[in-house]
């Protein structure tokens, strides 16, 4: 089995754990330990490293997103890190997009996700979080978990990315909507009818959606056919998308 590991939280999390006055080679062979101890746990013979690379659609059609960590301070090591993962593990980037969405394009029968990002929990497939699983337990998502969790993450939001959601819908109040519903039909006019913004509805749908492969657009991928009011629109936006994606 192929393991895809997220190497934007590995490289993030090994440097913010090194202090200033510590040697980058701290933070680089706790990088290369914690590699090897997914590898490990998650019980795969290959692997593939994701780094999110330059630029992103989703910041093409929404400028605030993530701009809410435009003032953190990155660790000192990170960079190091990354490099390091890309020299050693031979880490890919994910350019004009994010690794979020190469690890869902790549994600099949033979293939296990290692992360740590709730919002992958769209993508069907093996899952492997390797703090809440370190026996090598993974979690199997399937296609119905994934869009619902995508529809529950429409009402929730995404406090880490900037994508705002409902008011007053958390979890809890999010799950009680979208479980008892059988299809995306259903799920998409339950969800646009707590917004009160179509164009918000769309550019958070845009945004929250991991792609499965590199023409996708959320509605499409979930077989959808959007209303008349959200069509225009959603065309704009796509074209947006679609051209970012395709600069090289």
């Amino acid at each position: 089995m192929l393991c895809l590991i997220d190497g934007d939280l590995v490289a993030y999390r090994c440097a913010a754990t090194c202090k200033e006055d510590d040697p980058v080679d701290v933070a680089l062979y706790r990088v290369d330990k914690l590699i090897r101890e997914i590898i490990e746990a998650a019980d795969c013979e290959e692997y593939q490293v994701w780094l999110t690379g330059s630029n992103n659609f989703r910041k093409e059609i929404n400028p605030n997103y993530k701009a809410n960590r435009k003032d953190m301070v990155p660790p000192v090591y990170l960079q190091d890190s990354r490099e390091f993962l890309v020299t050693e593990h031979g880490a890919k980037l994910a350019h004009n997009m994010e690794a979020d969405d190469m690890l869902g394009i790549n994600q099949t029968d033979g293939t296990i996700i290692a992360s740590l990002d709730k919002d992958l929990l769209m993508i069907p497939g093996k899952h492997f979080n390797w703090i809440k699983q370190i026996f090598g337990d993974y979690t199997v998502v399937t296609e119905e978990m994934g869009w619902k969790h995508f529809w529950k993450q429409m009402l929730i939001g995404d406090t880490s990315d900037n994508i705002k959601g409902v008011a007053g819908l958390g979890p809890v109040k999010a799950g009680r909507l979208i479980d008892p519903l059988e299809t995306n039909e259903e799920c998409m006019e339950a969800v646009l009818s707590k917004y009160d913004d179509h164009d918000r509805f769309l550019i958070n749908a845009n945004c929250l959606w991991i792609m499965r492969s590199m023409d996708s657009i959320w509605h499409k991928d979930l077989g959808l056919t959007l209303p008349n009011e959200l069509q225009q629109e959603q065309d704009r936006l796509s074209k947006s998308i679609m051209s970012v994606r395709e600069s090289t």
